[in-house]
């Protein structure tokens, strides 16, 4: 059996302190993500790896564990000419592609990802596909200032948290008076 609680977010706010970075998703070796942020921190690399707690239960104990919400993924945060340095970092496959180049992440995107980490409870997190649909800003409540795209729902609206890069989305219930559309 497992049970999800959700673990506050202690990474680092983001900052532009760095008008030149931009994020980046590296790939890791399997089950290597925690490995990989703390060399990542060893070497002064910004980067965002978003976790959440899942209670695993045995017979005779139940344990927190701290778990990767994408996994094989760490987030980074470079000027593209450093983009080289992270390849001699131990557990990083490499970077994320598009159109042959690396694929960058927006930073509205990784602050969704942090709202939806401190807000949503994991087991209310859902993977969806990616569909089109109307971009809408949370302008009340808990999501306030996530910016997603909506799917009309009965008396809700359920938003699509994603990362276009890498084509994956999350999708929470937010009432429909707590957003407008942009």
């Amino acid at each position: 059996m497992m049970s999800f609680i959700t673990m506050p977010d202690t990474s680092p706010p983001i900052q532009n302190m760095n008008s030149g970075d931009n994020w980046y998703v590296a790939y890791t070796r399997h089950m290597c993500e925690k490995k990989v942020s703390e060399r990542l921190i060893a070497n002064e690399i910004v980067h965002y790896l978003p976790l959440y707690t899942v209670v695993h239960q045995w017979s005779d104990r139940k344990k927190k564990v701290e778990k990767p919400l994408i996994s094989s993924v760490v987030f980074i945060k470079l000027k593209q000419r450093e983009l080289n340095k992270i390849y001699s970092i131990p557990g990083i496959n490499g970077l994320l592609q598009f159109n042959g180049k690396p694929a960058i992440v927006k930073e509205h995107e990784i602050q969704n990802l942090r709202i939806l980490l401190q807000e949503v409870h994991a087991d209310e997190l859902e993977q969806v596909t990616i569909k089109a649909g109307d971009l809408v800003e949370v302008i009340h409540g808990p999501f306030q200032g996530m910016q997603a795209y909506a799917m009309q729902m009965q008396n809700n609206i359920r938003l699509i948290i994603e990362i276009k890069s890498m084509g994956i989305g999350f999708s929470v219930n937010v009432p429909k008076t707590y957003v407008k559309r942009l």
